[in-house]
C-alpha cells in the first residue's frame, strides 16, 4: 500500500488525473485530493457557517458527495472549482437549517457554540519564543477573527477566498458564480468594514501602547542621575 501511495504522489500531479483515478474508485487518490485541498474547502464552508465544527462536518459531508457523484465532473471545469461548489453548497444548506431550527426554539446560541478555527495562521518565528510573545500573536488573531466573522456574509466570504486563500478573482467568482466586477465589489467593501471593525476594537487600547513605566522608567531616571552626577533621591524632602 505504502509503494502504491508513492506511485500516486508522484503520478498524480493534477487534479485532472486524480479525477481519473476517482472515476475508478481509487481511495488513495482520493486521500490525496483531500490533503490537497483540505485547508481551501475548510476556510470556504467555514466563512459561511461561522463555527468550525461544522464547517469541518459540511466539509466531510462534500467530500462524500463529491466522491459519490464524481462521475458529474466535467474535466473542461476545474476540479477544486467544483469540490468548491459543493462544499459552499452544503455549507449554506446547513446555514439554511440553522436558521430555521433557531426560528423555531426563539434562541440563537451559535456565537456562544462557535470554536474559533485558526483561519489566519500566524508564520512559525524563527527560534523560541517567549509565553508573552504567543500570547500576544494569539489575542492578535483573535481580534483579527472577531472582525472577519462579524463581516456581512456576502462579504466575508470572499474577504476569506480572496484575502485568506488567496485565490484570483477569476477563481472566487467561479466559485461563487457571481460576476468578476461583483468580487471585487465585495472586496473592497469587506476591506473597508474590517478595517473600520478593527479601529473601534483596537482604539480603546491606543492609549496604552508602547508602555514606558514600572522598571523601564526608573531605570532610565536612574541612569539619567549617575551622568550628571546627581544622587538619586537628592529631590526627595
Amino acid at each position: 500500500m505504502d509503494q502504491v501511495n508513492v506511485i500516486h504522489q508522484r503520478t498524480a500531479s493534477t487534479d485532472a488525473e486524480l479525477a481519473g483515478q476517482l472515476r475508478q474508485g481509487d481511495a488513495a487518490a482520493f486521500r490525496i485530493l483531500m490533503q490537497r485541498h483540505n485547508q481551501r474547502l475548510f476556510r470556504m464552508a467555514r466563512s459561511v457557517l461561522r463555527d468550525s465544527a461544522d464547517a469541518e462536518d459540511a466539509v466531510q459531508d462534500a467530500y462524500v458527495l463529491a466522491f459519490t457523484r464524481i462521475d458529474q465532473f466535467r474535466e473542461a471545469a476545474s476540479l477544486v472549482t467544483w469540490l468548491s461548489r459543493i462544499v459552499l453548497n452544503e455549507a449554506f444548506r446547513r446555514l439554511r437549517h440553522r436558521k430555521d431550527m433557531t426560528a423555531l426554539d426563539g434562541n440563537d446560541d451559535s456565537f456562544g457554540k462557535a470554536r474559533i478555527a485558526q483561519v489566519i495562521p500566524f508564520p512559525d518565528v524563527q527560534g523560541s519564543s517567549t509565553p508573552e510573545e504567543d500570547a500576544a500573536r494569539a489575542e492578535i488573531r483573535r481580534v483579527l477573527e472577531r472582525a472577519i466573522d462579524n463581516l456581512p456574509d456576502m462579504f466575508r466570504i470572499v474577504f476569506v477566498l480572496r484575502e485568506i486563500e488567496q485565490m484570483s478573482v477569476e477563481e472566487t467568482a467561479a466559485c461563487l458564480a457571481i460576476p468578476m466586477d461583483t468580487v471585487k465589489t465585495r472586496l473592497h467593501r469587506a476591506r473597508r468594514l474590517l478595517g473600520r471593525s478593527l479601529r473601534q476594537q483596537l482604539s480603546p487600547n491606543l492609549t496604552g501602547v508602547f508602555p514606558f513605566a514600572g522598571e523601564r522608567c526608573s531605570r532610565i531616571v536612574t541612569r539619567v542621575l549617575e551622568r550628571l552626577g546627581l544622587p538619586e533621591h537628592s529631590a526627595e524632602a
